[in-house]
């Protein structure tokens, strides 16, 4: 069961980087809210080391493949990135880009800090993972519909997220993990629903005028 729900969240969550790189490319944005972006690439560069450090085990390998799937997505971003910041000149969206970074990995730290690897690992997981189903809602009432976003995405997304909350909030009764794996759960149900009615909403408008 623990092998199961561990290769069904490696899957889900492979999918979801390779399409956020997908769609970035073929629609000329990033498909990962920046936060998201940087508290994943820190999470998975850092644990990715320190498996490497510590004695590899499968879940090392795979923090390190979606480390470099996150290079895909950063890249995305650096190339695309600042149309969606009109505001911002070349220096400030560098600025701001650096600065996200460098504090995802702090965040990443205080959390190794306080709880040990281990338990930060779980704990930071499921944290950055709700407010990155927050942060895809926000993305979506941004740039005011589906571009740069895919169904494909969400879905995988929740599923990803739903099979390590049943591992930690069930099999090892962790209401922590239950709790906010849930509330995930919820916000990517909604964001894919979002998705879905304006996927539709714009066929049927695409149809009418035609």
């Amino acid at each position: 069961m623990v092998l199961l729900l561990a290769m069904v969240s490696g899957l889900a969550w492979t999918v979801v980087y390779v399409q956020c790189i997908r769609v970035g490319l073929r629609e000329r944005t990033y498909a990962m809210p920046l936060a998201a972006l940087a508290l994943n690439f820190a999470w998975e560069s850092m644990y990715g080391v320190h498996g490497l450090v510590a004695g590899a085990d499968p879940q090392t390998v795979v923090n390190l493949v979606w480390a470099l799937l996150d290079v895909g997505i950063i890249v995305t971003f650096c190339r695309f990135g600042r149309a969606e910041f009109p505001g911002l000149g070349r220096g400030m969206f560098a600025g701001l880009a650096v600065l996200t970074f460098t504090a995802s990995y702090v965040v990443q730290w205080l959390f190794v800090a306080e709880f040990g690897w281990q338990d930060a690992a779980v704990y930071a997981a499921f944290l950055q993972n709700l407010l990155m189903s927050a942060l895809f809602i926000a993305m979506f009432w941004a740039r005011r519909g589906t571009r740069g976003q895919s169904p494909l995405i969400a879905v995988a997304k929740w599923i990803g997220t739903l099979a390590p909350t049943f591992l930690f909030g069930v099999v090892f009764g962790s209401s922590f993990a239950l709790g906010l794996g849930l509330l995930c759960t919820v916000l990517d149900l909604l964001y894919a629903g979002l998705l879905r009615h304006a996927r539709s909403t714009s066929r049927r408008l695409q149809s009418g005028m035609s």
